[in-house]
């Protein structure tokens, strides 16, 4: 305890949220059972809380700061704490190194999302991809890491299309709102065969047609005030994901969420929704580029 009364030093102000918790409950006598019948959170919660297994969410660190019986201010300074952590982006990689692994996890948060909010400035949106597109995203990411450990490149780049592929499951889900937005780029970069993109561009007209789905093409010659350095998902306000080359990056923080919703409602207001004639002038391009040569 420092001079002034306070449980809390300025070495927990260098130490982990949950490490701290961890410190008080200990010191106040109770076991993460009994923590966790006082506030209704499983002692398991409590646990991957306390080692940081999972990052210590504002609202319970306040829940638990009250159990123990902090003073108001206290338990304010552990709130910053968890939220100075929460507006940080975070390495998010599953278990496994692997793109598969990835779609997964992906699915699972998206299955709790009531409203997504995607941005694509290179490539469709995974959500919008038809097998043989996402076949050629991914493929890059898995051919050499997986050919030097297990020699079944393919297999495992097949397994990734599928799981990505089964996420399209949740467009059906009518409770559930989509607004995508993506630059006309998506449909100039060549990263499939043209009879692929043939099949892509119909999947596209025939995603924005749903009542659940707003799909919005920025047009190439519209002018930005913001660069569209990247892509990312906003899921209900509460999660925004980037994806890398090797791993996705998270961030829960207020101040993430928020700065990525700004961005992507200045995005979605040069978004053209009426998107036929776009689809259509590309649809041409593609059809021209898959005749024989002979013919054209």
């Amino acid at each position: 305890m420092t001079d002034d009364g306070s449980p809390l030093s300025d070495q927990d102000d260098e130490t982990p949220v949950g490490v701290t918790l961890a410190r008080l409950r200990r010191a106040a006598g109770f076991t993460g059972q009994e923590l966790g019948a006082l506030t209704g959170m499983s002692q398991p919660k409590i646990s991957r809380i306390e080692t940081g297994t999972a990052l210590a969410d504002p609202k319970d660190v306040r829940t638990l700061g009250r159990a123990l019986d902090l003073d108001p201010a206290d338990v304010q300074r552990l709130v910053d704490r968890a939220e100075r952590a929460h507006n940080r982006m975070t390495d998010w990689r599953p278990g496994e190194p692997g793109v598969a692994d990835r779609q997964r996890e992906v699915a699972q948060v998206e299955q709790t999302t009531r409203e997504f909010r995607v941005f694509q400035p290179a490539v469709i949106v995974g959500l919008l991809q038809t097998s043989e597109y996402a076949r050629a995203i991914l493929t890059p990411f898995q051919l050499d890491l997986v050919a030097s450990r297990t020699g079944d490149a393919p297999g495992v780049v097949s397994e990734a299309v599928s799981a990505r592929v089964r996420r399209h499951e949740v467009l059906a889900d009518q409770r559930k709102k989509f607004h995508f937005v993506m630059t006309e780029s998506v449909l100039t970069n060549r990263v499939c065969r043209p009879t692929d993109m043939l099949a892509q561009i119909e999947r596209l007209r025939e995603v924005s047609r749903q009542e659940n789905v707003t799909l919005g093409i920025i047009p190439e010659q519209a002018r930005l005030s913001i660069p569209p350095y990247h892509g990312f998902e906003l899921l209900d306000d509460r999660y925004v994901m980037v994806d890398l080359f090797n791993t996705t990056l998270m961030s829960r923080g207020r101040v993430d969420t928020s700065l990525y919703r700004q961005v992507f409602d200045n995005l979605q207001e040069r978004a053209e929704t009426e998107i036929d004639e776009i689809l259509d002038r590309h649809l041409e391009i593609y059809l021209d580029l898959s005749r024989p040569k002979s013919r054209r």
